[in-house]
């Protein structure tokens, strides 16, 4: 009845439609946005990935409010050789030129990685080939890399590369693993080199990397002596290195807390660490906050849309009103004929949903042009607006939720008319 009932009136019924696709589609268009710039880059575990924080900058530095959110080498060091937590892992960006095995291909510059061996345990980093190197390789130096399915398919066509050699500015690394597709969103771990940038294409151990003088990308701060000469980085007085460690429930929160006031206190104590001021451990979502990695004018335009959508709303309720108003002496005969006002009202709000579920369809459909408009945008973050399948769901929900929300009060108001008024005139 209420579909025969919407087929009477076709151009009211996709006025109405239009009215809820509109908003509808700018509404999911910002919100997929917004669903993918701040999602849990890992799930099921960054609630027990954190970051140490500590303060070794002099007294005459500029007095930030919180610690730095990178380390030197002297602390990475130590509190990665400390093992107090499930997974530690020190690390820095780079840039390395690959140079490929046919001299007839050009050497490229690929992103890289220089980290240890608990990187890839602690973040759930897949393996397509072999494996990742051990603690051991850390500690001697072992020139091994890592690298992605990006680069596996482009230097060796997707094959099996493990065991192979990879070439590296002046250097040669023997390949141990080859990951499957990786992308954490957002780029979490070190925000330096893009909040929403690719994962890197090369991994190799820091130590190694350090050996054979691989390019470091990615921010310093010194202070007093330091200078930020690469050649001197491991004992110079500057932070330049990410770490992380993993920590599985709140006892082994308080533990490594309680190790790392320790760490403080014995710095203080020689004199090394000149502030006064307490460690802390910040959590992933806390970090990504404190960055302020979700761009605030995402944030905005997500409200804007959705004010925009109310103010649809309110159109199709106008016209919901006129439409049902309309009818009154149609359902002043059903009411006399025996229809109560519950079935009345039922039919009313199932014609709402209808339209619901026609415009989330129509709105589906405009959501995706807008975030194709989207990624025309090049940046990192807007390549990422997809519609997924939560958001495929979510819009048909929503929509057909908010019309028939808007539909219950034309349909209480049309129940209202007394049937004898409109049976003299049917």
């Amino acid at each position: 009845m209420a579909v025969r009932s919407l087929r009477r009136n076709p151009v009211l019924t996709a006025l109405m439609i239009l009215a809820v696709a509109l908003g509808i589609g700018a509404c999911m268009t910002t919100l997929t946005a917004l669903h993918v710039l701040s999602g849990d880059p890992l799930p099921g575990k960054s609630g027990r990935i954190f970051m140490p924080r500590i303060e070794p900058r002099d007294a005459s530095s500029a007095n930030d409010p919180l610690p730095p959110d990178e380390v030197t080498w002297m602390d990475g060091m130590a509190m990665l050789h400390a093992g107090r937590a499930t997974y530690q892992a020190l690390m820095v960006g780079g840039l390395g030129t690959i140079h490929p095995d046919d001299p007839a291909v050009d050497a490229f510059m690929a992103p890289a990685r220089y980290t240890t061996a608990d990187f890839f345990p602690m973040f759930n980093v897949p393996f397509r080939y072999g494996g990742y190197w051990n603690a051991t390789d850390d500690e001697r130096r072992t020139r091994v890399a890592v690298i992605s399915d990006t680069l596996n398919t482009r230097l060796f066509g997707g094959a099996n590369s493990v065991g192979r050699i990879l070439h590296v500015n002046e250097a040669s690394f023997r390949i141990v693993g080859v990951l499957a597709p990786w992308r954490p969103v957002p780029h979490f771990y070190d925000t330096n080199t893009g909040d929403y940038t690719t994962a890197e294409d090369l991994y190799v151990p820091l130590g190694a990397a350090r050996d054979t003088q691989l390019p470091r990308d990615g921010g310093i701060q010194c202070w007093g002596q330091g200078s930020g000469d690469e050649d001197n980085m491991e004992k110079a007085p500057c932070v330049w290195l990410q770490y992380w460690v993993q920590l599985d429930g709140p006892a082994a929160v308080n533990a490594y807390q309680a190790f790392l006031d320790g760490y403080v206190r014995e710095q203080q104590a020689t004199g090394r660490f000149e502030r006064v001021a307490a460690a802390s451990l910040t959590s992933v979502r806390d970090y990504l906050v404190e960055k302020k990695v979700v761009p605030d004018d995402v944030r905005l335009q997500f409200w804007l849309a959705l004010g925009f959508f109310v103010v649809c709303l309110v159109n199709t309720v106008g016209l919901m009103l006129a439409k049902f108003l309309r009818r009154a002496g149609e359902l002043g005969v059903r009411r006399a004929l025996g229809a109560s006002r519950r079935h009345i009202f039922a039919q009313l709000v199932i014609e709402a949903g209808i339209i619901g579920l026609a415009g989330g369809g129509v709105g589906l459909v405009l959501a995706w042009l807008g975030l194709m408009l989207v990624r025309i945008n090049p940046n990192h973050s807007a390549q990422l607006a997809h519609l997924d399948p939560a958001m495929l769901v979510t819009t048909f929900v929503l929509s057909v939720a908010a019309a028939m929300l808007a539909g219950l009060f034309p349909a209480w108001r049309a129940c209202q008319v007394p049937p004898g008024l409109h049976l003299k005139s049917q």
